[in-house]
């Protein structure tokens, strides 16, 4: 009998992956994990490009994830928060989306001009706002199962924003917006479990990103890892059994290996993983002169097509920009669109519009066109998907549980749970 290398290869160093092998390190098991990128990270990647930080798609941290206040140290991320809620710019002007008991700050009405246009938004729409209201109500004070629901209840987006009396023309122009940037989803045709979960965590937090760019995530749990248990640039070609093949041949034994990669790949790995639908994006990054005006505030593009999720994101964390300049990130969700230059003029005119700026003259930093940005998560799907396929093999990501990085991190820390049984109660 042939002695395994190490106890466990965790294939994939994005954030299941790195959380996955965490756990596993923490139970005294011997782990190795193989990743085909050069940088640990997978789909959570901070590129740097001429002193900007670009991060791969519009990506924003919820400090309020129970898994993240688990797992990460976040002062030691160094955390830049948004400012609480968001900025929709519709047919009828710019409305406020925060929470119901939270008045615009300052901060908001600078960049909106002027506080009156939330107070106006109120007055048109109070059975909105009210029902609105409610929602966020249920969901800060309700029991974490009732808010979760059950499969056989769940729903769409859109019918669930429905349920709770909140009218279309709000849904269009305020809410949709936010959560197509969100759930990468203009139809809001996912989960109404999945979107109930987040929500409370946007309520709960808002949103932030680390001064460096959201590569420090992955980076932290990498830290806490062995050094030599990371090998970067070790694609995996083929698992067969609990044998990892790599690309330059090297075969690595195990008592168990876990595929921690997105889902297309794991579908390649382990063919009895079914293969997710995807939500795509492409996210462009353009550098202006920095200004005094810019705040640190999501704009959402509720007045076109587009569905543009946009911030100067320089001014919400400084570390993304070079002095005196300002990064702005422009995202549009479920599309991947091509580089020429209708469509280039096409979004810096939205962009001028949304941020009240000439955008003509900002240049183009880098464009990401990112197919497989997210797994889609359709209503009834149980959230929790098996993790175990065979004799010692196992699959975790956020296509095994909730698309978003909760969903990722909490995949690994399960999967690494059974998986820790498994081998201690000599199951493969």
């Amino acid at each position: 009998m042939v002695e395994p290398d190490v106890d466990v290869v965790v294939v994939g160093a994005g954030l299941a992956g790195l959380a996955a092998a965490w756990r596993l390190h923490r139970a005294g098991l011997a782990v190795t994990v193989c990743e085909a990128g050069t940088e640990v990270g997978g789909r959570v990647r901070t590129d740097l490009v001429d002193g900007f930080r670009l991060d791969r798609g519009f990506q924003v941290l919820l400090p309020s994830y129970p898994e993240v206040r688990r797992l990460f140290d976040l002062s030691a991320l160094d955390l830049r928060p948004f400012v609480r809620g968001a900025v929709a710019v519709t047919t009828t002007g710019r409305q406020h989306l925060v929470p119901p008991w939270r008045a615009p700050s300052a901060t908001t009405g600078t960049v909106l001009g002027r506080v009156a246009d939330a107070v106006r938004f109120a007055a048109n729409r109070p059975r909105d706002v009210a029902a609105v209201s409610a929602l966020s109500a249920r969901l800060l004070l309700g029991p974490d199962a009732a808010v979760r629901g059950r499969p056989t209840d769940d729903r769409s987006i859109r019918a669930e924003l429905s349920r709770w009396g909140i009218t279309d023309r709000t849904v269009e122009d305020v809410l949709k917006p936010f959560l197509a940037g969100v759930f990468l989803d203009p139809s809001l045709g996912g989960s109404a479990r999945a979107f109930r979960l987040i929500w409370r965590c946007f309520l709960r937090g808002g949103g932030a990103v680390p001064n460096a760019g959201m590569q420090e995530l992955p980076r932290q749990l990498a830290r806490s890892l062995p050094s030599r248990s990371i090998r970067t640039g070790h694609a995996v070609e083929q698992v067969r059994g609990t044998a990892v093949h790599l690309a330059d041949g090297t075969v690595i034994s195990a008592r168990a290996v876990v595929v921690a990669t997105d889902g297309a790949t794991a579908h390649r790995l382990v063919p009895e993983v079914p293969e997710p639908a995807w939500h795509g994006v492409t996210t462009w990054y353009f550098a202006a002169p920095a200004s005094a005006d810019d705040q640190p505030v999501l704009v959402l593009d509720g007045d076109s097509d587009l569905l543009i999720n946009t911030a100067v994101i320089s001014a919400v964390a400084e570390g993304y920009a070079p002095a005196g300049k300002a990064l702005i990130t422009a995202s549009i969700p479920d599309r991947v669109m091509g580089a020429d230059e209708s469509v280039e003029s096409r979004v810096r005119a939205r962009l001028g519009a949304l941020h009240d700026r000439d955008a003509g003259g900002w240049e183009l930093v880098a464009r990401y066109a990112i197919p497989h940005a997210l797994p889609v998560t359709s209503p009834g799907r149980p959230m929790r998907q098996p993790v175990r396929f065979g004799e010692g093999r196992y699959v975790c990501g956020d296509h095994r549980d909730t698309a978003s990085i909760q969903g990722a991190l909490v995949s690994g820390r399960r999967t690494a749970d059974i998986v820790r049984r498994d081998l201690s109660d000599g199951v493969r």
